[in-house]
């Protein structure tokens, strides 16, 4: 009877293995939080399902996805043509959730919440204001003892879609840093030290007297890190929240591409947050895996309906019910 049972449960155990599916994906670290959330409840309903991801930066999660090492990928920078072309297949963008990039900072001695506006923030990260007591600094921040103190700039080391939204901001509101970096997921910075990873430049600047650097509000929430309020295009000062940053996804929601790669940093209007953006799973349309194809439209949509009521306690904006209904009908350009 014992040999008996044990056969049985090794059996048992053996069909349990074989009906575990594994999916491997890679990218941002400005969702992963989010992501490890959905994943684990996904997991509870779904104990067959386990899905893997790797917050590696949004450009490995490109590259990686493109080499077909990982059956899906995460960027908060969309796709360019060149990138979608260069993997050899078609890849749907899915906006998940949206979140704000805040600017970060370690002043000894100062706990004030600090203003800012593009301009001194590009400055800052040209390397044109080095001090923390600069007259464009000071002028925006009445009241506030700043010190002559140098400032050391953090930047991501890695292909980083965090870095994306940061540099697509500062590129529409200073053409010098348009002209000198760019926008991309990796650019040459004029100045300051990377670190890899939201967590870290989180890390760094906590670390280090005087730093600043940029992080996804989740960041700088769960690592108890000052951040500023930067001016919008309306001209007001917009600390980052969950309701700032669903004031600029509702401009976008009512012009949002077919593809859905949009850039919704610098949107007008009043309580808008301007370095806000949304974040996107990229899915094969036409894998050659269909059952895990059809596992992760599945969750994909689970992700974009039920699972946005997650989002506000983690510190991202849900998406505008304008813009779910878009990406449900899209879901079904998959092939499952």
């Amino acid at each position: 009877m014992k040999k008996l049972f044990l056969a049985a449960f090794v059996l048992a155990a053996t069909v349990a293995s074989a009906q575990t599916v594994q999916i491997n994906g890679a990218g941002a670290t400005f969702p992963n939080p989010i992501y490890s959330k959905w994943f684990d409840e996904y997991h509870k309903v779904h104990p067959n399902v386990e899905i893997n991801y790797q917050p590696i930066g949004s450009g490995g999660g490109i590259r990686q996805l493109s080499a077909g090492t990982v059956f899906f990928g995460a960027s908060d920078g969309p796709m360019t043509n060149e990138q979608i072309t260069g993997a050899g297949f078609r890849i749907l963008h899915v906006p998940t959730v949206l979140g704000g990039v805040v600017p970060v900072y370690n002043i000894p001695e100062v706990s004030a919440e600090l203003r800012f506006t593009g301009k001194v923030l590009a400055d800052i990260f040209l390397g044109k204001i080095t001090k923390w007591d600069d007259a464009g600094i000071r002028s925006l921040n009445p009241g506030v003892s700043l010190p002559n103190v140098d400032i050391t700039v953090v930047h991501r080391s890695d292909g980083s879609g965090t870095s994306y939204i940061w540099c697509d901001y500062l590129s529409k509101v200073s053409p010098d840093f348009k002209k000198t970096v760019g926008v991309a997921t990796s650019v040459n910075w004029p100045t300051g030290v990377g670190a890899k990873g939201n967590e870290g430049v989180a890390g760094l600047v906590r670390q280090t007297p005087g730093s600043i650097g940029y992080v996804e509000l989740i960041y700088a929430l769960q690592n108890k890190i000052s951040y500023g309020s930067v001016q919008s295009s309306d001209g007001e000062f917009v600390r980052a929240s969950t309701e700032t940053v669903s004031n600029a996804a509702a401009v976008a929601a009512k012009n949002m591409p077919k593809d859905f790669r949009v850039s919704i940093t610098n949107a007008p209007g009043h309580d808008v947050y301007p370095i806000s953006s949304f974040t996107w799973l990229l899915l094969q349309e036409s894998p050659k895996d269909v059952a895990r194809s059809r596992i992760m439209v599945d969750f994909a949509r689970w992700a974009i309906s039920g699972g946005q009521g997650f989002a506000p306690q983690l510190g991202y904006a849900p998406l505008p019910k304008e813009v779910v209904a878009l990406e449900l009908e899209a879901l079904n350009r998959v092939k499952q």
